[in-house]
């Protein structure tokens, strides 16, 4: 996986949102907001290949959650990125 260019992280409160540099990104029907969590990891692998194990070992070594929990929920926000059209699978 990898993230789309042009796809821009930025600050909305206590939240987070992605947003588009160009028009032609543009679905104005979805809005991509992110919790601090996902912020996180965005950030880590903006612009480098990753997987779903590559965001749980983030989450591990941030969160100190345990493995499995991290990889169930690193595998939900890369489906949820991929169907956004902000990360290539």
């Amino acid at each position: 996986m990898k993230t789309v260019p042009g796809f821009t992280l930025r600050p909305l409160g206590k939240e987070f949102i992605i947003t588009a540099e160009s028009v032609k990104q543009i679905n104005f029907n979805k809005m991509i907001s992110l919790n601090e969590s996902a912020a996180y990891l965005w950030k880590s692998v903006d612009g480098k290949d990753f997987g779903p194990e590559d965001l749980a070992d983030l989450l591990v070594e941030r969160y100190e959650i345990d493995r499995e929990t991290a990889l169930k929920d690193s595998e939900a926000i890369a489906a949820k990125w991929v169907e956004a059209g902000i990360v290539t699978p």
